[in-house]
């Protein structure tokens, strides 16, 4: 049995993206639209005055540039008064094939424009805000590189719901890669405040980090210990004189893959086949897994070779210390303590 929370099922969680960083400036993309809109406005008009000669209005039967600018107006808004028409063969072959798909192009740019910056953004932000006040017992993965994103395949393969996995991450690409697998994602800084909050970081199950870059790590960990003082933090950090640091900025768990990798390598040296289980307890897709759960309560008392699992027990932790399988303390199993097996991953649900 592993010791992590049942997992809730997809049909209980469909969350979306949570929040999606422009990278352009709303009011930079306003601007744009608007200059698109108003140019093809502007070219219209240029076209009526060419052509003015093929119009005619009832009012005066002069056609003045004010005259051409009113007329573009209405035609382009599709209002249409009659007041002033096309007569002329040319000037109707204009409205047809020139003026009227910039008509329709305006019109497209306006509707989008009320679309994007009114209703959808109000939506999405009605619709975030229901999203983040339902976010508990959640995975937050900070850094969705190699590490992180292996992290996240890891989980899924384990059976954990990709809606109960949010990233956040400052590269688009990454965060693209993340919702396509089905997690929640934020583009930003993952060392702010306000963006750790908007995936209320305090409620979460765990916190993974991975930044890339040590110092940046670290500079996370402490933020997130900042704000989840009671968080477990899992950080990887690739300097070993960095371990410490990270450790003291709050990580309870710190990763060195070099070192892993030294290990597997030392494993292979001693026997054909020792990196290759070594390696199999670290994956789920391996015929054994490494797992660590509390106590059961029908375990108290009993010794850690004889678990209800049926699982391998290796090692206890009580009160902050760790007991092998041969140590005293690991033959009876007390309240509280924290057991490390090795189990069959056929035996859970991966």
């Amino acid at each position: 049995m592993s010791d992590r929370k049942p997992q809730r099922s997809r049909a209980q969680h469909r969350f979306q993206p949570l929040r999606r960083a422009s990278k352009i400036p709303v009011w930079a993309d306003v601007t744009g639209r608007l200059s698109l809109a108003f140019l093809l406005i502007g070219i219209v008009v240029l076209v009526h005055w060419l052509d003015r000669s093929g119009l005619k209005d009832s009012h005066d039967g002069h056609i003045s540039f004010l005259d051409v600018v009113y007329f573009t107006m209405i035609s382009v808004t599709t209002t249409g008064f009659g007041d002033i028409a096309p007569i002329s063969d040319r000037s109707r072959l204009i409205e047809a094939i020139i003026v009227t798909p910039i008509r329709i192009a305006v019109l497209f740019i306006f509707v989008g424009t009320a679309y994007n910056f009114v209703l959808k953004r109000s939506w999405e932000k009605w619709r975030m805000a229901r999203i983040q006040a339902k976010l508990t017992d959640h995975i937050v993965v900070l850094g969705f590189g190699i590490s992180g994103s292996e992290a996240v395949t890891e989980l899924i393969a384990r059976g954990t719901d990709p809606a109960c996995i949010v990233v956040i991450d400052s590269s688009r690409a990454r965060i693209n890669a993340a919702e396509e697998m089905g997690c929640n994602v934020i583009e930003g800084d993952a060392s702010h405040d306000q963006t750790l909050l908007d995936v209320r970081i305090a409620e979460a199950e765990t916190v993974l980090v991975s930044a890339g870059r040590d110092d940046s790590s670290i500079l996370i960990v402490l933020t997130v210990r900042h704000l989840a003082p009671h968080v477990p933090i899992s950080v990887v950090i690739r300097a070993k004189d960095n371990e410490l640091l990270a450790r003291q900025a709050g990580a309870n768990n710190v990763i060195n893959p070099v070192n892993f990798t030294g290990l597997l390598l030392a494993g292979s040296a001693q026997g054909a086949h020792v990196a290759e289980y070594m390696a199999n307890l670290a994956s789920v897709t391996g015929k054994v897994q490494l797992s660590e759960r509390p106590v059961h309560v029908e375990e108290i008392g009993r010794s850690l070779d004889d678990l209800a699992t049926r699982g391998r027990g290796l090692r206890i932790y009580r009160r902050g210390e760790a007991y092998g399988f041969w140590e005293a303390e690991a033959q009876k199993l007390e309240a509280g303590d924290l057991v490390v097996e090795v189990i069959p991953c056929e035996s859970q649900e991966c």
